[in-house]
């Protein structure tokens, strides 16, 4: 079933991402070198979409178009759709990229859950599933968890290989070996490769990333902005990171750890302790975990959370959700604090990137509206008139499947990038390419 909040990208949008990567990768094929790979780009991308459009925008004789164009659909890589309309002449029929013609996976492991997907290869999730997860419990009971999920999905749409798979981390990636590096809320998990554990299950390729970063991705290739801006996305949730988009691509840094700002330095306070063992972080005093112990000590004052601790012995972040929509006033202190400690930090990098739009996301969403405005009061506040004065800040709108869709449209765009494209296409499928596939990704970096 596909899951609510889920949709397509329209055809003229499927695809144009992975076409930009190629123009500039110093790998990309030329047309006389790969045709076939660019043929089936150039439908994918929507660029052209008939027979005499591909030998107009190739150059290649209409002849050497005809058998690309055959064999692309003999390989169930491209599919007739119809005819185009007239122009006084034979119609000429249309094509289209075959989304169906395989299946990628996508996977996102957060600090206290994990949403595991699977999806066709525009990255449309076609169902999704979801646990609630503490990455504390270490790798192997984390991905012996995930390899279920995965293969329950597998079995219900009768998946027999994944084309490829997207996975996104709650730690820092390094971006050449795809390991998680000193992950500050992962003990145990350092050093781990995700890929290389996946690839011995699956023998797929496998695009590695932080979970911020994708969901960052999730919400510009299919959230409700403007993919024409810069986007800087804040994830507000047990934990607390950013993402940065611009033109299109991440803002990974030299070795993968741009964005952890949950532990930039907010407070010389001794008593904000954080997770990773150092004082004074944007999380020990606005991430979600934080406020779960602040509000469980004052959970007498507050009916909704005595209630919580009398059914269940703790308070989750849904009953702080819930006490805040109700305008508790002891909770909706506690969530107001938080959310103008993180917008002086999100001022502070409106400054610096100066993105088009600001998106927050993650399980602070729960605490309502009211926690989004105070953000944005304090953004246009404290940062600079010319980067604040045509920013867009609003809530992230994929209801948070964004990570989910994120990891799947980075397995769909770097399995079909045209220099990856290139090395399997006169084979119909990847198998067998994974290693040399998941060495260079094209897609958003």
């Amino acid at each position: 079933m596909v899951p609510t909040g889920v949709r397509a990208l329209p055809d003229d949008r499927v695809g144009a991402r992975a076409s930009d990567a190629g123009a500039t990768d110093p790998i990309a094929p030329s047309l006389e070198a790969a045709p076939l790979a660019a043929i089936v780009d150039l439908v994918r991308s929507g660029r052209a979409r008939t027979r005499p459009q591909l030998a107009e925008v190739t150059g290649l004789s209409r002849k050497i178009v005809t058998q690309r164009v055959e064999q692309a659909c003999e390989g169930g890589l491209l599919r007739e759709a119809g005819f185009a309309p007239s122009e006084g002449g034979r119609q000429a029929r249309l094509l289209e990229f075959n989304r169906d013609a395989g299946r990628v996976f996508a996977v996102v492991v957060g600090a206290s859950e994990m949403r595991v997907g699977v999806a066709d290869l525009a990255g449309t999730l076609l169902d999704v599933t979801h646990e609630e997860w503490s990455v504390e419990t270490g790798p192997d009971s984390t991905m012996a968890r995930v390899k279920a999920h995965l293969d329950a999905l597998a079995a219900g749409h009768v998946v027999d290989r994944p084309w490829g798979i997207g996975i996104g981390l709650p730690g820092p990636v390094e971006i050449g070996s795809a390991r998680l590096i000193d992950p500050a809320i992962m003990p145990g998990w350092d050093g781990f490769s995700a890929r290389a554990w996946l690839r011995e299950h699956y023998d797929a390729p496998v695009w590695v990333d932080n979970d911020v970063n994708l969901m960052a991705v999730g919400e510009w290739a299919f959230g409700d902005g403007d993919r024409s801006h810069d986007m800087l996305f804040i994830k507000a949730g047990t934990g607390i990171g950013s993402a940065f988009i611009s033109r299109g691509r991440v803002l990974h840094g030299q070795r993968g750890a741009a964005g952890d700002i949950g532990h930039i330095h907010v407070t010389d306070d001794a008593d904000a302790v954080c997770r990773c063992g150092q004082t004074g972080c944007l999380e020990a005093v606005a991430g979600g975990w934080s406020l779960l112990v602040e509000a469980t000590a004052r959970a007498e004052a507050s009916p909704i959370l005595a209630r919580a601790i009398a059914e269940r012995g703790r308070v989750e972040l849904g009953d702080i959700g819930a006490a805040a929509r109700a305008e508790d006033p002891i909770v909706r202190d506690l969530v107001l604090r938080r959310a103008t400690a993180l917008g002086a930090v999100a001022a502070n990098l409106v400054t610096f990137t100066n993105p088009g739009e600001l998106v927050i996301g993650g399980g602070v969403l729960r605490a309502g509206a009211e926690l989004i405005e105070r953000i944005a009061t304090v953004v246009r506040a404290r940062s600079t008139r010319m980067a604040s004065e045509e920013l867009t800040i609003r809530a992230a709108s994929l209801d948070q499947l964004e990570g989910v869709m994120g990891a799947a449209y980075l397995a769909a765009e770097s399995l079909l990038a045209p220099s990856a494209l290139a090395r399997w296409v006169d084979e119909g499928s990847p198998f067998g390419h994974a290693a040399a596939l998941q060495r260079h990704r094209a897609a958003f970096v």
